[in-house]
């Protein structure tokens, strides 16, 4: 059976043809699919496995790693000297997060809880919950502030007081002590006689009221209606806004609850959310792109007005009364105790801050705070908050505690909180959302050259096949009646010219 060779040249033509249509119109709905398979697994909803596990129980490591800032003066700064104080850990801690009390609402938002737990990591810290430390007393030293505006007779009757319970000026403890609480007769007087007065009515820890809590009643918005408003807040406590702050602008609830951010971030987005802890919000800024195991990443980071004061930043006047820039007065939402908020070692603050105590030394590598998302989904990749808490100082008349000590923020400890995707998320998310995206990308590619080039070899192969049979016909001989080739046409030929014969 002859094969038409044209007719198979014309059948590879058109599938060329077709493989080059398909490439290209995959190359032109492509981003629409895959902004759309984004849009659907970002979105708040159980039947999302990946994003709502994530988002619902932080299914990698998260860390909290504390260090105190160790006083080696005490005596010498109740005399007026300059505090010296020495960096002691990190004491790390895991810590575990679940959210509940889940509940999806009909205007695309969900309201929920998350309660936080944290578990000494001997093997990640440099010590034991046992090792001692001295710290500012807080109980003292921020209530000496606190009442300084009282009667001279009731600041005397105040400071009889902190004798009759043994509290003194500096606090010797454990760590774990420090961290969780210990006992204090002075905090169950106060408890007893002046209610309210403390953050907490058991034991008095620094981080006692965050252990075995909950972040508050967070509602925010699922992303069902607008993949823009996915994961920031609509209210928080039933509150759309705050009142610990002094303008509107600062007082406002911005951004998400600081996990996950809406996905197609670009260079010129910023990353604001609403810390229930630092009582504001914050916003973070791009800072460069990189890579992670080869995940496309931003870097976002504190600008250095997140805690300037409102003379070098105007916006930010409604967050005083202030000190120097790098500080921020959380006395509003702490029972007016005089703590401050700034960077660990203060980086970025006032380099004022640095001449009053020593043994500070910042650097951004360690001490600034960082979070690198995923553009285009919105997913932190690899985060890292880092945060100092301070107590402001100062010698008060009529409360001989506070000695001769000068006027200074006292840096008592910092913490970092930090946790990056790896494992078995990490790898679903690599292939999911690097992997598949490049094999379409590269699959448009290949049906594009692919279609283009059996296209162009088809119709060469057809324009040849086309002309061999032309010259095929052209080359063929007419055949002459008068002429014989055979030897029976000779022989009747020869006897019909000579019939006599």
């Amino acid at each position: 059976m002859t094969i038409d060779k044209s007719k198979v040249a014309i059948g590879f033509i058109v599938a060329g043809v077709l493989t080059l249509m398909f490439g290209i119109i995959s190359a032109i709905i492509g981003p629409s699919v895959m902004k759309n398979q984004v849009e659907k697994n970002t979105v708040i909803d159980p039947k999302n496995d990946l994003s709502y596990t994530m988002w619902k129980d932080l299914p990698v490591p998260f860390f909290m790693s504390v260090y105190f800032f160790h006083v080696l003066n005490p005596q010498e700064i109740l005399k007026g000297e300059k505090p010296m104080v020495e960096q002691r850990g990190p004491y790390v801690y895991r810590k575990q997060c679940r959210k509940e009390n889940i509940t999806f609402h009909p205007n695309s938002t969900v309201s929920y809880r998350e309660y936080r737990r944290y578990f000494f990591e001997p093997s990640m810290s440099v010590g034991n919950e046992s090792d001692v430390v001295t710290i500012p007393n807080m109980l003292v030293l921020g209530a000496a502030v606190m009442l300084e505006d009282l009667p001279y007779a009731v600041r005397l009757l105040i400071s009889t007081t902190f004798k009759t319970f043994n509290e003194g000026p500096f606090l010797t403890k454990t760590v774990g002590e420090l961290m969780w609480g210990f006992d204090s007769k002075l905090v169950d007087f106060l408890n007893k006689y002046l209610p309210g007065m403390l953050p907490s009515t058991g034991k008095f820890g620094l981080f006692a009221e965050f252990n075995n809590s909950n972040t508050g009643l967070f509602t925010i918005h699922t992303g069902r209606d607008d993949i823009r408003k996915a994961h920031k807040v609509d209210s928080w406590n039933g509150l759309t806004e705050l009142s610990y702050w002094r303008t509107p602008q600062c007082n406002m609830i911005n951004g998400t609850a600081g996990q996950l951010w809406p996905p197609f971030m670009t260079k010129e987005s910023t990353l604001p959310f609403y810390s229930p802890d630092a009582c504001r919000s914050l916003e973070l800024v791009y800072q460069r792109a990189g890579e992670m195991k080869g995940i496309p990443l931003y870097r976002y980071v504190a600008p250095k007005t997140m805690f300037a004061n409102g003379t070098d930043y105007a916006p930010n006047e409604g967050f005083c009364p202030c000190r120097q820039s790098g500080l921020l007065n959380v006395s509003s939402c702490r029972h007016n105790s005089p703590v401050f908020i700034s960077h660990p070692h203060f980086f970025n603050a006032d380099p004022v801050l640095l001449d009053y105590v020593l043994g500070l030394n910042p650097t951004e590598e360690e001490h600034g705070l960082f979070i690198d998302i995923h553009p285009l989904t919105g997913v932190p990749l690899n985060v890292s908050i880092r945060l100092q808490l301070n107590l402001y100082m100062k010698r008060v008349s009529g409360i001989t505690e506070t000695g001769k000590i000068s006027e200074v923020v006292m840096p008592m400890l910092w913490f970092e909180e930090n946790g990056y995707i790896d494992g078995p998320v990490l790898t679903t998310f690599h292939t999911n959302l690097v992997i598949l995206p490049a094999v379409m990308e590269y699959m448009q590619y290949i049906f594009i050259a692919l279609g283009l080039v059996t296209t162009v070899v088809a119709i060469l192969v057809y324009h040849k096949v086309k002309r061999s049979s032309n010259r095929a016909a052209i080359s063929t001989p007419f055949e002459n009646p008068w002429v014989c080739t055979t030897a029976s046409c000779k022989s009747s030929t020869f006897r019909n010219s000579f019939p006599a014969l």
